[in-house]
């Protein structure tokens, strides 16, 4: 389900609360996974071809229920899609990502000039645009949000991955460099790239920050104390065209109408045509469905579940389902492969037990193969899902490598695997023990109120016993799951999911071996394996290259390598199922959206 504007679009992946990531031949099978049916993308693509914009009426409100909740209102700081999708409402960037074609279009910049080596971009601004305390937008907000807040070492904001640029020096090792943003005059801005940048114009919808407000707070060393989560919403300050009227912990969010915002409809009305935005915060998905079906909430992303009753419910309820292909996001199994030292204690984030298993390639394939995809397509999604290879999704189209080595549910040689390393019941106690004689044993993490993510982990749980595994699943605060990725590094083994796009430099900040999301060994001063300085130089590569066959040919060989080495054991990906109720105009289901929320009127 869209809930955002195509401008929200994010160019990191997010760790997602609810789901709309040895030199040896892994021995595995050809990867069967199937593809979204092929009348549902061309309907899709025919939706978005024959779409055109009405002149809608103002007021009223849309209503939607989720798990998610925001764990900060600083956007900069931000590594959750809770927190993003919240402030996506509020601030915008210099282009955005259209909802239609899904590809960038202007937004706070109107128009724009490129060089003809593709180095030099010289943006216009709009004129219109005012932040939410009525100062005008101008260039050194652009200035400012790039060069101090992005490029500043100080701030640990994963946008920098979209903006550190890769080049070889003389002597064919990679350096990173900046691009130059510099305010021209009051309207043009223009940014000079170390190299070319396939992905520039889609990554310049990242948000753009008030200079007026957050540069004194960069100044004094506070910028990570400003906009937490019990800021009062009203201080909130970006162009978006909604503001936060009301924050509630584990109740609702409502937006209110930005009067001011500066797009205007075909006859000149002021845009947005709603009046409000209300997020109702629920505990699980469940409640999810209750807040549905009472007719509390006007949208919801159907579970497989839920689908074959809500199908027959649609003309007495008035709502409609509409079917999107395989989510462009994913859920899969992790394991903490962090060499580090806690600076502060000295210890080890990972005992030399946990590291001998979790590094240790043979016991990750044997992993891989008792992921059980059919049951989970089966089970959880109730046969409206796909098993999932690769970290692309076929969503993705071209992009997307369907012929990366696959593991296919086989107990018996998983068990095989794991004997061949000498990790046997050597005490009959039901578990297995190592080549050094440590007993396997860790735990196994997933967030609570997302009960399909529970479901999943539930199986893995069971098919790991069976295995010889001690393994203790945990449900854990999904905040605190995030802490325990990006912060502390206190975990073991988790099932959790990131969001994802269409084009692979999204995914930059994980798979780029000195990111941040980078899950199972983050922040890394040089890549700890030879697979991971692979892929490293093949996502570089790939982001600069201008031509896209050359390009799709490097994300695929990245995806192999991915494959064969697991960092990340994917399950299955969903079918993007959205139920909309009938009283909305300016809507049609396509790959990349349901609408633009700007737009959206209601009809009732």
């Amino acid at each position: 389900m869209r809930r955002l504007l195509a401008a929200a679009v994010a160019v990191a992946l997010m760790l997602a609360a609810c789901s709309d990531n040895i030199p040896t031949t892994p021995e595995t099978t050809p990867n069967t996974t199937p593809d979204a049916p092929p009348d549902t993308v061309s309907t899709l693509l025919a939706n978005a071809s024959a779409f055109e914009y009405v002149v809608g009426e103002r007021g009223g409100e849309l209503t939607f229920a989720t798990i998610s909740e925001p764990l900060t209102f600083n956007l900069a700081l931000s590594n959750d899609a809770g927190s993003s999708g919240v402030l996506g409402y509020l601030f915008e960037g210099l282009t955005d990502i259209s909802w239609l074609s899904g590809e960038p279009q202007p937004n706070l910049a109107e128009s724009w000039d490129v060089s003809a080596d593709g180095l030099t971009w010289t943006f216009y601004l709009r004129r219109d645009v005012r932040w939410h305390d009525g100062e005008p937008f101008t260039a050194d907000d652009v200035e400012f949000t790039f060069n101090e807040i992005i490029y500043n070492e100080e701030i640990p904001t994963s946008t920098r991955a979209a903006f550190t640029f890769r080049l070889l020096d003389e002597n064919g090792e990679w350096q990173e460099a900046p691009m130059a943003v510099e305010a021209i005059d009051e309207y043009t801005v223009r940014c000079v790239l170390p190299v070319s940048f396939a992905p520039f114009l889609r990554s310049m919808a990242t948000a753009i920050y008030p200079q007026h407000i957050l540069q004194p707070f960069v100044y004094e060393g506070t910028f990570a104390d400003i906009w937490g989560i019990d800021t009062d919403p009203s201080e909130i300050i970006g162009t978006g065209p909604f503001l936060i009227d009301q924050f509630t912990p584990e109740e609702r969010i409502v937006y209110r109408r930005n009067p001011d915002y500066w797009m205007t409809d075909a006859d000149g009305n002021r845009l947005p045509y709603l009046d409000r935005v209300v997020q109702v915060i629920v505990p699980d998905l469940e409640s999810e469905l209750e807040a549905f079906r009472s007719g509390l909430a006007d949208t919801h992303g159907v579970l497989g579940a839920e689908y074959e009753e809500l199908m027959l419910l649609q003309e007495d309820e008035n709502f409609t389902i509409h079917r999107r292909g395989p989510s462009f996001g994913s859920v899969f199994l992790a394991f903490n492969q962090n060499r580090g030292v806690d600076p502060e204690s000295g210890e080890a984030y990972l005992s030399d037990e946990r590291l001998h298993w979790f590094t240790n390639l043979q016991f990750r394939r044997a992993i891989a193969h008792i992921v059980d995809k059919d049951a989970i397509i089966d089970q959880v999604q109730h046969g409206l899902g796909y098993p999932q290879w690769s970290p692309i999704s076929p969503s993705s189209g071209d992009f997307h490598n369907p012929d990366v080595a696959a593991y296919d549910f086989e107990i018996g040689r998983a068990a095989a695997m794991l004997d061949d390393l000498g990790w046997t019941d050597r005490d009959g106690n039901g578990f297995r023990e190592d080549d050094l004689g440590n007993e396997i044993a860790f735990s196994l993490a997933t967030n609570e109120g997302n009960t399909v993510r529970e479901q999943v982990a539930g199986i893995i749980h069971e098919r790991m016993i069976e295995l010889g595994v001690n393994v203790e699943l945990r449900i854990v605060d999904f905040g605190d799951l995030v802490g325990q990725l990006t912060t502390t590094y206190d975990w073991d083994a988790i099932v959790i999911g990131l969001t994802g796009g269409p084009d692979p430099y999204s995914g930059m900040v994980v798979w780029h071996s000195s990111e941040s999301l980078h899950l199972w060994h983050p922040n890394q001063p040089e890549p700890a394996t030879a697979w991971e300085a692979e892929v490293d130089d093949l996502y570089i590569r790939g982001s600069q290259e201008l031509d896209r066959e050359r390009r799709i040919a490097l994300y695929h060989q990245a995806q192999e390598i991915i494959a064969d080495n697991l960092p990340l054991i994917y399950t299955t990906l969903p079918e993007r199922l959205s139920a909309v109720r009938n009283v909305f105009g300016n809507t049609t289901p396509t790959l990349y959206g349901l609408w633009d929320v700007r737009y959206v009127y209601r009809v009732d």
